[in-house]
């Protein structure tokens, strides 16, 4: 991981340099667990389903609410 330092560059640059590219990363993470959708490829409960999007909810609600003043613990799955 490179980190790239700018002169005089202010925070809110800083900050949207820095959320555009790590947003984009998550959008092509996304992007890529849809593969895991193709039925022909896997086989996945109903069960498993709901815990990957429950976990991403629950990771994109404690997300919102730490640029919100409240700071949330970071979890994980396991299916």
């Amino acid at each position: 991981m490179v980190k790239v330092r700018i002169e005089n560059e202010t925070k809110e640059e800083k900050f949207k340099r820095i959320a555009e590219s790590r947003v984009n990363k998550i959008l092509e993470q996304i992007a890529i667990l849809r593969n895991c959708s193709n039925t022909q490829v896997y086989s996945y409960s109903e069960s498993q389903v709901n815990r990957i999007f429950k976990a991403l909810e629950e990771e994109l609600r404690a997300t919102k609410l730490a640029f919100h003043g409240n700071k949330k613990t970071r979890r994980g799955i396991r299916l």
